[in-house]
């Protein structure tokens, strides 16, 4: 019984050279023959031909020099393993008809992937030849034609089989993402460079990328890309940190957005970094400080006109509230006298705002490192306080701002 055509997943390719005269009756009883027994009766190769599930076996052979040369095709509606398990059969077979024989498989095609490129083919050929007005539906089409093959370009890499695009392998450098979801939408918009955690437990395969790859995290703006990335700058290496808008999914972004999403990405070097934290924290409690009372000191009168009100307030415990609240959301608060909020910001964005010529603020309390960039901006600004995760490359601390971290609070 032949299978349906529709049907029809996989087609093996095999090669046969035999030590005699042979014909095509006796490599098929061959087949059949010498493999019956062999893989049990689920893969049984008379069973799955009753079923359709293997179609009729297509031999081509021809005798010259005493030896017979052919090429057999066998159709597999099977799934992908057991397609592979029925060739690996095939060149098992050591003898046709009276002849010592060998059979080699040479490939297996996805016939759906053939069939997916013929559409793709067909639909340029239509978009340029069929359509009277193309300059109005061809974008269209081409999205509809870039929705049927994405799905053909999603693999599953390395050890723990996670949804990747093709270049994950051949790119210098990757894009780690949340779900599969996620690599869809950015296969979609041609980006083939993304493999997604698929979890909070960081798989082995992503850790073993990162140690030879330069990776951006590109994460939902939500708690949960947040806690994603916590678990990633504790077990991998990641060069640069991209999230989406706040409040949406990576999957449901626009081209635009990922292009602007990436676009403002930042070295890790601008987040905190949970080991560095970790350790910190182990340092305060041998250390046994608790709730250490931090004064600012040396504040200019001319900066802080209500020094003395300040006095009688216990700005300890104001900067620790602010500091708990941007605490591991990757946030900039700004500031007044009173340090009351006066603008927040992505950390993303501080640099940017602080060389804007409107600032106007006493202090920065953010959830990122103090480099010598920020600390120069905010004495240029008049911004005499600094409240960070730690101390970065800093040289020369003006005499005009005072740095805390947060170890300190």
């Amino acid at each position: 019984m032949k299978a349906p055509s529709d049907t029809t997943k996989y087609l093996i390719y095999a090669e046969i050279v035999a030590e005699g005269i042979v014909e095509r009756p006796d490599v098929v009883g061959a087949i059949f023959g010498q493999t019956e027994g062999l893989l049990g009766d689920d893969l049984d190769l008379r069973e799955l031909q009753k079923t359709g599930r293997i179609g009729r076996i297509e031999v081509k052979i021809e005798s010259k020099g005493g030896k017979s040369y052919g090429e057999i095709k066998v159709p597999s509606s099977l799934d992908k393993i057991e397609t592979a398990i029925l060739a690996a059969a095939l060149e098992t077979i050591e003898r046709v008809g009276p002849c010592s024989a060998k059979i080699r498989v040479t490939k297996i095609e996805d016939v759906r992937a053939s069939k997916r490129r013929k559409i793709v083919e067909r639909a340029k050929d239509i978009l340029k030849v069929l359509f009277e007005e193309p300059e109005i539906e061809s974008e269209k089409i081409a999205d509809l034609v870039r929705q049927a093959i994405r799905t053909e370009e999603i693999m599953e890499y390395g050890e723990d089989k996670l949804p990747a695009g093709p270049a994950i392998e051949e790119s210098d450098a990757i894009i780690v993402v949340e779900g599969r979801a996620d690599v869809l939408n950015l296969l979609k918009h041609g980006i083939k460079n993304v493999i997604a955690v698929e979890g909070t437990n960081i798989p082995k395969t992503i850790v073993d990328l990162s140690k030879r790859k330069t990776v951006t995290a590109f994460l939902d703006g939500d708690r949960g890309g947040d806690l994603i990335l916590k678990e990633l700058l504790q077990v991998a290496d990641i060069d640069y940190v991209a999230k989406a808008p706040e409040g949406k999914g990576v999957e449901d972004l626009t081209l635009k957005e990922i292009v602007k999403s990436l676009r403002n990405k930042v070295p890790v070097e601008q987040v905190h970094i949970l080991k560095h934290r970790e350790k910190d924290r182990k340092d305060e409690k041998e250390r046994k400080v608790e709730d250490e009372e931090v004064e600012i000191q040396e504040m200019d009168e001319e900066v802080f006109e209500e020094e003395k009100a300040l006095e009688r307030v216990n700005i300890t415990s104001i900067l620790k509230k602010h500091k708990e609240e941007v605490e591991g959301q990757l946030k900039a608060r700004l500031l007044d006298g009173n340090f009351e909020v006066v603008k927040e910001v992505p950390v993303r964005d501080l640099v940017k705002l602080l060389k804007s010529n409107n600032v106007k603020a006493q202090g920065i309390v953010f959830d990122g490192v103090i480099t010598q960039r920020v600390v120069d901006l905010a004495a240029k600004r008049n911004i005499p306080l600094l409240v960070g995760v730690k101390i970065g490359s800093v040289v020369k601390v003006p005499s005009n701002v005072n740095i805390i971290t947060f170890d300190q609070i």
